[in-house]
Formats: C-alpha cells, sequence, structure tokens
C-alpha cells in the first residue's frame, strides 16, 4: 500500500466532499432530478432548515451541486447536480447495494462471503 499523504490521497480528498452529514443523502435525492429546497427538505425527514442550506452551499462550492434561479414571483430555485456530482452517484449505488448486503440483509447471509 502506498504512503500517500492525506492531501494528495484521492480517497481522502473524496472523504472531505462527501462526508459531510446529509452529503450522500442530498446526492441521492439529486440524483433523481432536479428539487427545490422544500422538497429536499421534505425528504430529508430531520435536517434543519440552516443546516440543508449550509450543506447545498457548501457543495455548490464544491462544483459538486448546481442552483438555479428562476426569474418568476415568487422566485423559483432548484439545485441540480453537476457532471462531478452525478460523477458521485455510483457511490451512491454501491453503497446502498453494501447496505441492502451486509446491513439489512439477514444476519446470517452476511456471514458468507460474496459469489465472486
Amino acid at each position: 500500500m502506498s504512503a500517500e499523504s492525506n492531501s494528495t490521497c484521492p480517497v481522502c480528498k473524496t472523504a472531505e466532499v462527501v462526508c459531510g452529514k446529509w452529503t450522500l443523502l442530498l446526492i441521492r435525492d439529486l440524483a433523481e432530478g432536479n428539487a427545490r429546497f422544500c422538497e429536499l427538505e421534505r425528504s430529508l425527514e430531520g435536517i434543519s432548515p440552516r443546516t440543508l442550506s449550509l450543506r447545498l452551499r457548501a457543495l455548490e462550492e464544491e462544483g459538486v451541486v448546481e442552483r438555479h434561479t428562476y426569474p418568476e414571483v415568487p422566485p423559483r430555485v432548484e439545485y441540480a447536480l453537476t457532471a462531478k456530482g452525478k460523477a458521485l452517484v455510483p457511490l451512491v449505488e454501491d453503497m446502498r447495494r453494501y447496505g441492502m448486503r451486509w446491513l439489512l440483509g439477514d444476519a446470517a447471509d452476511a456471514r458468507q462471503p460474496a459469489a465472486v
């Protein structure tokens, strides 16, 4: 295994982007398509409006999410994944498969080695 420093390790750099609380769930929800703030708030039960706003802003700064404001009255704002954000969707899908196999399935099944 290489002795990469945290600043050059691709796993560490990716973790910096995706490991914030709610981040992967936001990516999961936005993988379905554009969403408005209130839709994300409803989907992410337990998230405060302030936290949602901060997470979306941080993901915008990372280039993972983009915000679209429509010139309507009242103004309509939607959030969408960028190409960089869409590239994270397979990671979320892998986590879904892992959870289904190892965390939500029958305990006996979880002890069996994966079929290769």
